[in-house]
C-alpha cells in the first residue's frame, strides 16, 4: 500500500526550471537573484515543489559554512515542503555546510520545518528595506519573520526558542 509521501520523489532541477516554477506559484516573493543549488520534488513525474539554497542574506551569517533556504515553493502537494526542507539539509550538509537557515512569515505555523527536524531560533527583522538614501517599492510582506535552523554544531545563534510567537 502506497502512502501519499511515498509518491514524492526528490529530483535535481535546473535553476531556470526552478525559477520559472517560483514565478508561477510563489505567494509573495519573486525568484531570488541566484543560488548555490536548487532541488525539486516530483509527484507521479510532475514537478510539485522547489527549494532554492543560497548564501545567507544576513551579513553576520556569511561565514562560508552557513547557507540559507532563500525560497521554498510548492503547488500545494501534501508533505512536499517537509520533503524539500529535509532534502535541502541533507544536500547542504553533504557539501560541508554546518548550518542551514531559513525564514518564514510570523503568521505561518512552521509545521513543515518542525516535521523535518528544524529548530525555531527566534523572531527576526521584518519591515521595509526602503530608506531616504535608497528608496524602494516594497513588493513583499513587511511582517516579522521567524528564523529556523538545522545545524551540525551548537552556537549562540542556534539556541532553541521555547516561547510561542
Amino acid at each position: 500500500m502506497k502512502t501519499k509521501d511515498s509518491r514524492l520523489t526528490i529530483i535535481p532541477v535546473f535553476q531556470r526550471t526552478c525559477f520559472a516554477f517560483i514565478d508561477r506559484h510563489h505567494r509573495h516573493h519573486r525568484r531570488p537573484a541566484g543560488s548555490i543549488f536548487q532541488v525539486g520534488v516530483a509527484q507521479e513525474g510532475r514537478l510539485v515543489g522547489v527549494a532554492v539554497v543560497g548564501r545567507p542574506i544576513a551579513r553576520q551569517l556569511q561565514d562560508g559554512r552557513t547557507a540559507e533556504v532563500t525560497r521554498l515553493c510548492t503547488d500545494g502537494a501534501p508533505n512536499a515542503c517537509s520533503k524539500l526542507y529535509a532534502a535541502a539539509w541533507r544536500i547542504a550538509s553533504s557539501m560541508g555546510y554546518v548550518r542551514l537557515v531559513t525564514y518564514i512569515l510570523s503568521s505561518e505555523a512552521g509545521t513543515s520545518l518542525r516535521a523535518s527536524g528544524w529548530t525555531l531560533v527566534g523572531l527576526r527583522g521584518g519591515g521595509s528595506w526602503s530608506c531616504p538614501s535608497r528608496k524602494r517599492i516594497d513588493k513583499h510582506p513587511l511582517e516579522k519573520k521567524l528564523r529556523f535552523e538545522r545545524t551540525l554544531i551548537k552556537s549562540e545563534h542556534s539556541k532553541p526558542v521555547t516561547d510561542k510567537y
